[in-house]
């Protein structure tokens, strides 16, 4: 996983670049590989528990998200700066993750706090610092994304 400033999104396929990049989900039947997002917060509490100075890129999360309570995006439309997204599930852990990651106790550290998959509903860019938006509410849920 490498941090970018800017990434293209496209509704049903992910991040251009991404592992997870398709021509679509959906026809996979696998809509919730589109992109994960993973709050800042539960990071540093998670890498002070594992005694680590940082561990995001080890995660394998899309989006790092700041001031955000991504239990509040749960099956719900939301925008990324530009980009239009849906909550669709809680990501929790998994022994891949364990695996790759290579951090003894990775999977404890996240359990309840892994993220949120979501869909991408339209075309746009994300950059580093978009806002989070509750989707025709027009109101924020979030200070920025990462």
């Amino acid at each position: 996983m490498v941090s970018v400033p800017l990434v293209h999104a496209f509704a049903d396929c992910g991040l251009k670049g991404d592992r997870f990049f398709r021509e679509s989900w959906n026809a996979a039947n696998r809509p919730d590989k589109a992109v994960s997002l993973i709050e800042e917060e539960v990071l540093k509490l998670a890498a002070e528990e594992l005694g680590v100075a940082n561990f995001a890129d080890r995660t394998r999360r899309n989006i790092v998200t700041r001031g955000v309570p991504l239990i509040e995006l749960l099956g719900r439309e939301f925008t990324v700066g530009g980009v239009l997204m849906r909550g669709i599930r809680l990501f929790e852990p998994c022994g891949h993750l364990v695996k790759v990651s290579q951090l003894p106790g990775i999977f404890k550290a996240l359990e309840h706090r892994g993220g949120l998959k979501a869909a991408i509903l339209s075309d746009g860019l994300l950059r580093a610092g978009d806002p989070i938006m509750l989707a025709h509410a027009g109101q924020s849920v979030a200070t920025q994304a990462g």
